[in-house]
């Protein structure tokens, strides 16, 4: 992808999760993550400053629903389009969200995999609806924003423990071990071990021996390909 990256704002009410959501933005190529709020009234002050693309728009802020967050901007001239995040399955907020400018939703709890596949098409969106000329370019624009299913996780993972476990791992800088994991986040050792040799098998983290002490040494896992 070239040219001038995709500006996103991060609107998310838990300040984990809209960590999580900024080095998520982060990640993809071609998108960064000009800010983060945690309320509509902190998203708006941002927005009147800050030149933005795309909102990752949770819609349960504490002070406003993000759909009506969405139409006050619009109503303020704000053009900037929105992937709305919800626990929601109801369609028709769905429907209310296309004419607000709501051009994909997630789902929570979502992984990483699922935002990236979103920003991608988005991106490809961007680029097709710029350079259409023709309904043929119109209809393809479009079928860029068709997400399929997301990927399923391994047989026993989930995604809420997913998210929890890379949190905890993305927050320590020395790394952590599949004990500290397991204490951190609350599951057991077995299952931490799980969750951090998937993480190493995605290329998401890697893996080393602490050695200096007796026995067996025990692995280290720490964010990012080692």
């Amino acid at each position: 992808m070239t040219g001038e990256p995709i500006r996103v704002l991060v609107v998310e009410d838990d300040p984990v999760a809209a960590d999580a959501h900024v080095m998520y933005v982060g990640r993809v190529p071609g998108f960064v993550a000009v800010g983060k709020a945690h309320t509509g009234a902190e998203a708006r002050r941002i927005l009147d400053r800050t030149a933005v693309d795309l909102l990752l728009l949770d819609l349960h802020l504490p002070d406003v629903h993000g759909l009506q967050f969405a139409r006050s901007l619009r109503a303020a001239g704000h053009q900037a389009d929105v992937i709305a995040v919800t626990s929601a399955r109801d369609l028709a907020v769905v429907r209310e969200g296309v004419s607000l400018g709501v051009v994909q939703y997630v789902l929570k709890p979502f992984t990483f995999a699922t935002l990236r596949d979103r920003l991608t098409r988005y991106a490809e969106f961007r680029a097709a609806a710029g350079e259409a000329s023709g309904q043929d370019e119109v209809d393809r624009a479009l079928a860029a924003l068709r997400a399929p299913s997301p990927a399923a996780l391994p047989k026993g993972l989930s995604a809420p423990t997913l998210e929890r476990v890379t949190v905890a791992l993305r927050e320590s800088e020395e790394g952590l071990t599949a004990a500290a994991l397991a204490e951190s986040v609350g599951i057991s050792r077995i299952t931490a071990r799980r969750y951090l040799e998937h993480l190493v098998e995605a290329g998401r983290a890697g893996r080393s021996p602490l050695y200096g002490q007796v026995g067996r040494p025990e692995l280290v896992y720490r964010w990012g390909r080692r």
